[in-house]
């Protein structure tokens, strides 16, 4: 087994807002700088990619300086937010552009499924798409013909297959579509968040499909997605893009936990909330002063994987002596559905006096399912005073990789996913 692909030092620059260069001016002084040896005078200057920032510099370094390799059989996932480069850099190993520098070696026929129904005209038929895009691809039309029956038959469209695509949902087209680029024996797979399109009927099969084509076939994929699931389940190796460069890569857990880390879906005022004192809830006798979640190692994280512990640690402050103080969690799903309740009155002492005082609530790992949930606090003397009333101060993100001992793609139905034992007798 050796390196099928090969990427070195390669980088993409884009004019912002214009095709090319944009300018006479800017190409003849390219040429000239060129014919005397000398670098392009373009390369020197340029934005970092991000895209949330405002264009300070007509050029942006789409990707910059990636270096990898690929070897056989291999499914490499490559995750990051969006507009880090992951698709540009497919679209530069797919040939679809070029770099501006560096070099991509590559060995046998590379397949594409860049975006839904690429390739695919829309006034042919399925059946008359799959001869087109097999062509695309370079195959023959006897390698085809050989194949075809096949491909309709696992995309699933065998009742609309003589239909033109312009029909067709984009759920049917990219189930052709990966139907075509799966079966049509490429020697590296090239992937890019398509089946998230699929239901979840298809995503399972398109994945044992590919896991078929690596192990089986000792075929290559590329695989860009942001379903974490997907990428622990289906991939060799991972790598963790920003910004157009590549930050992290190794073991798939390990980057997927560097991705959750890094790019998490909370900033940090939701991952920690820390009030001034005249702003925080309560009462002349009793504040909350911050409020956060962490995982086991005490890092502060706004996104969680389904088999880590959960830390929420609560900082309040006794400005007056209470008596039967009780601090009340209760969470909440995206739907605002309470998830379940719990409270310190079994824990507290019947007077508290004052001075800063800590809680830590820990939910355990294997216990919520894919999703956001808010978290919402109050405090109060049972039968005496509301110190103050249910207030939501957090939210945390959940990403599901297993439930009941199976991985999944997709969200379990239920309020809340255990990992449940089977005894089987």
């Amino acid at each position: 087994m050796g390196v099928i692909l090969k990427v070195e030092n390669v980088s993409k620059q884009y004019r912002l807002g214009l095709v090319g260069t944009g300018t006479l001016k800017h190409d003849i002084n390219r040429w000239w700088h060129s014919i005397r040896g000398k670098e392009d005078p373009y390369l020197t200057i340029g934005a970092v990619n991000d895209r949330s920032s405002k264009a300070s510099e007509e050029y942006v370094w789409a990707l910059r300086d990636i270096d990898f390799e690929v070897q056989e059989g291999e499914i490499l996932g490559i995750i990051g937010k969006n507009g880090a480069g992951k698709s540009t850099l497919l679209k530069l190993l797919s040939q679809v552009t070029s770099p501006t520098t560096g070099m991509i070696k590559s060995k046998g026929r590379i397949a594409s499924l860049l975006e839904v129904g690429t390739g695919f005209h829309p006034e042919l038929t399925g059946r008359e798409n799959i001869y087109l895009n097999g062509a695309i691809l370079g195959m023959t039309k006897a390698e085809i013909a050989s194949k075809i029956d096949e491909i309709i038959k696992f995309s699933g469209c065998e009742m609309y297959i003589d239909t033109p695509t312009k029909r067709y949902s984009s759920g049917m087209t990219v189930r052709l579509a990966f139907a075509v680029a799966a079966h049509l024996e490429p020697d590296i797979l090239v992937i890019d968040e398509v089946l998230a399109v699929g239901d979840a009927e298809f995503q399972k099969k398109a994945i044992g499909k590919m896991q078929d084509i690596s192990k089986g076939e000792g075929r290559t994929v590329l695989f860009v997605s942001h379903n974490m699931a997907s990428v622990k389940q289906l991939c060799t190796r991972a790598m963790v893009m920003e910004n157009g460069s590549v930050v992290f890569g190794g073991n798939v857990d390990a980057c997927v936990e560097h991705y959750l880390k890094k790019e998490d879906k909370f900033s940090e005022e939701k991952k920690q909330v820390v009030w001034k004192k005249e702003d925080a809830p309560g009462t002349e006798d009793f504040v909350l002063r911050s409020v956060c979640t962490k995982n086991s190692d005490g890092e502060i994280l706004g996104s969680f994987i389904d088999n880590q512990r959960i830390h929420l640690h609560i900082e309040t402050e006794i400005l007056q002596t209470v008596y039967n103080m009780r601090l009340n969690f209760k969470l909440y799903n995206s739907k605002e559905i309470i998830v379940f309740s719990t409270s310190s009155h079994l824990f507290e002492a019947t007077e508290k006096t004052p001075g800063i005082y800590s809680y830590e609530v820990v939910i355990p790992e294997y216990l919520l399912n894919q999703g956001t949930y808010r978290i919402a606090l109050q405090a109060g003397m049972p039968g005496v005073r509301q110190i103050f009333h249910l207030t939501k101060v957090l939210s945390f993100n959940i990403e599901k990789i297993s439930a009941s001992g199976t991985t999944y793609t997709t969200v379990l139905p239920g309020v809340v996913a255990p990992k449940i034992d089977w005894k089987i007798f």
